[in-house]
């Protein structure tokens, strides 16, 4: 049976994520540190604790612009043709890394240079990225990232590994990734817009290959920076609940 603290910290969980904050992250941060002291294994840490590698959403552009007011920050991120990989990371320690299927490669990933195993931080860190081979077309990227993830052997020697955003994170993307370079990993170059019509003008650049050209890329990525966008989109019963999407034509 859940205690009266758990069921308040998911409520205050809850509102956070539908864009209604009712305590700030230093209160809630202090909550959740009383709940795992008082009971680390309680469901709530064990579904927070999950680690999941979501689909990224392929759709039109005009889709994802629809609804968005002209001065919504966006940041445009290279679409990296390799292997989705998600990483969680435990007191610092690598602890698991899965694909998009679900499937453990921890032991692959650790053998991987710019995957960090050790990180100077506690609790949980979960990380989204991307495994590529460098210096390829797209199609041969991602056949050699899945070739080594599925080999018993192989060498690491021209593949890197593009960390792109914090799983389990309240801040924003561009805070997020900040972050993730300070802590060791790569991060992708991206290109921040301050009104949607931007977006049409990049994306024509990326079609002219023009954008992004140090990397085997077959489209762009379009992000909201705001985290408190990002959940609203993501909780609210919108028809359209996605804050990021691979533009491919």
């Amino acid at each position: 049976m859940k205690t009266y603290l758990e069921e308040r910290i998911e409520w205050y969980d809850d509102n956070y994520r539908n864009g209604n904050a009712l305590i700030s992250n230093k209160q809630f941060d202090q909550l959740e540190r009383n709940l795992f002291r008082i009971n680390p294994d309680c469901d709530y840490f064990k579904k927070k604790n999950k680690l999941v590698l979501p689909t990224l959403k392929r759709d039109s552009i005009d889709e994802f612009l629809k609804g968005l007011l002209e001065d919504t920050r966006l940041l445009i991120e290279p679409k990296i043709d390799g292997c989705a990989v998600a990483l969680q990371y435990s007191d610092g320690s690598l602890e698991k890394a899965i694909t998009r299927k679900g499937a453990d490669v921890t032991s692959k990933l650790i053998q991987v240079q710019d995957v960090p195993n050790n990180l100077p931080l506690q609790g949980v860190l979960q990380v989204r990225g991307e495994l590529y081979a460098t210096n390829q077309s797209s199609n041969i990227s991602q056949k050699i990232a899945s070739g080594f993830l599925r080999a018993k052997e192989g060498s690491t020697e021209s593949l890197s590994f593009c960390a792109f955003q914090i799983l389990n994170s309240k801040l924003n993307q561009y805070e997020s990734k900040k972050i993730l370079s300070k802590l060791g990993f790569t991060i992708p170059q991206d290109i921040s817009c301050n009104f949607t019509s931007e977006v049409q003008v990049f994306r024509k650049q990326w079609l002219e290959g023009k954008l992004f050209r140090k990397y085997p890329i077959d489209g762009i990525v379009v992000k909201i920076n705001s985290r408190k966008l990002q959940l609203i989109r993501e909780k609210s019963n919108l028809h359209y609940p996605y804050w990021q999407v691979a533009i491919k034509s």
